[in-house]
């Protein structure tokens, strides 16, 4: 991998040339929204990475909560991941349709549960089949494996975190939000959702890191963190509307070194379905030269 990319993000090239290893597990992490009209299961079986799992971000979730896709309990991670045949010692390479859109998610999942070397696919499935490289449709049956969980808690914030944050202002906030969810100029997909953003809130759209799917180089990864106001040197809490694409920009921090970073589990579909949270309305305070 050139020193200018990501050392958490692997080339299609890199991953055909793994591919049949023993300890390599493929995750396809595919997740898709309403309005992108795409079915993730459908297209994992129609063909996959061959030797690729499904995982499901809503059936490997705490399912005690309203909320959707949160995060599970360890026990329950660790049960459901070793159905999947991974432990968390082995090589885990997770991909998604579009190529950085839901396999950040499970890539930071896996990290705070304790796997110690997890990547993302550059490209997704969809640049993986635009370069015609193998699929299966075969579904895998992985033998059993143990997963021993290692659940660093830390790095997800809850609801009561989120006020104190907003309230003292001590922590940086990125929303990977469309801009003009954030602004309030378009609204929210799911129903009964208020619009806007939170109190200091700096806007990080997620689609702003990577190209036809490809991640950005570290350069521009810097670029585009900084110009939104984000102070690498400083801590932050990534948002966005469920704790999908906050990940992305997880995934952007620490490509860059940056470790001091939490994300907010509970997201918009959190903060926004409550009338008892503060919200603004309104583009993002322009950044000081």
């Amino acid at each position: 991998m050139s020193e200018d990319k990501s050392r958490y993000v692997v080339s299609a090239d890199w991953l055909q040339g793994e591919l049949g290893a023993p300890d390599l597990k493929i995750v396809d992490a595919a997740f898709y929204l309403p309005a992108q009209k795409r079915n993730a299961d459908e297209e994992y079986l129609s063909g996959h990475i061959p030797g690729a799992v499904r995982f499901d971000h809503d059936k490997i979730a705490d399912h005690e909560t309203n909320l959707p896709h949160t995060v599970p309990s360890p026990a329950f991670f660790a049960e459901e991941v070793g159905k999947l045949g991974i432990g968390e010692n082995d090589r885990i390479v997770i991909y998604d349709g579009p190529g950085i859109f839901s396999a950040p998610r499970i890539w930071w999942l896996f990290r705070i549960m304790g796997a110690t070397n997890v990547k993302v696919l550059d490209g997704g499935l969809d640049g993986w089949k635009a370069e015609g490289r193998p699929l299966e449709t075969t579904v895998p049956a992985p033998r059993p494996a143990t997963f021993t969980p290692n659940f660093d808690a830390g790095r997800v914030v809850s609801l009561g975190t989120m006020r104190d944050i907003v309230s003292s202002g001590a922590v940086q906030i990125a929303d990977a939000r469309s801009a003009g969810r954030f602004a309030a100029s378009e609204p929210e997909p799911r129903e009964g959702m208020r619009s806007g953003h939170m109190p200091g809130a700096r806007s990080l759209p997620s689609g702003v890191f990577s190209t036809n799917g490809k991640f950005k180089s570290l350069a521009d990864l810097r670029q585009t963190i900084t110009d939104a106001g984000i102070d690498l040197a400083k801590p932050v809490v990534t948002s966005c509307g469920s704790g999908i694409t906050a990940a992305i920009v997880t995934l952007a921090l620490e490509s860059l070194g940056h470790t001091d970073n939490r994300l907010y589990d509970g997201s918009w579909s959190e903060w926004g379905s409550r009338a008892d949270t503060p919200i603004v309305t309104g583009p993002p305070t322009p950044v000081k030269a």
